[in-house]
């Protein structure tokens, strides 16, 4: 058995990039920030930051464009992708990224009452309709 299964929380670092591919399908891109702090051993306090690729498709990507944007903070739950293509030069290049298939927008909306957080959570149809289904795995 594998699982290719990713949970992240942490901010968008810039606006989604939103693009309608051929098929009518659209795609939103942004990257996402995750951060660890530690005391280290002189006792300093030290945060690393680590950047992802996220992708979100149909759906999802029709909520990233309307309600996202840079500093958003998110939970996002997906699986890790690694692609590769050639570049202009003929030198192969590489990326990694999360293909999300749930997203959850964290932090305070202007309706939430008595400074109460307000979460949305969204899960792409496709996956949320599959999970309908019983499945022939025995666990």
């Amino acid at each position: 058995m594998s699982v290719n299964k990713v949970i992240l929380v942490g901010n968008l670092g810039k606006d989604p990039e939103i693009r309608t591919i051929d098929s009518g399908d659209k795609v939103a891109n942004f990257s996402l920030a995750t951060s660890e702090t530690y005391k280290n051993k002189d006792g300093a306090k030290v945060t690393t930051t680590e950047w992802h690729n996220v992708v979100l498709w149909r759906g999802l990507a029709d909520i990233a464009e309307l309600f996202l944007g840079k500093g958003s903070q998110v939970y996002v739950e997906g699986k890790i992708k690694t692609r590769s293509w050639d570049d202009k030069d003929g030198v192969k290049r590489y990326t990694t990224e999360i293909i999300g298939d749930k997203m959850t927008m964290l932090g305070k909306r202007p309706e939430a009452e008595n400074g109460n957080d307000a979460t949305t959570t969204v899960r792409d149809s496709r996956i949320a309709n599959s999970d309908d289904k019983k499945s022939d795995l025995p666990f």
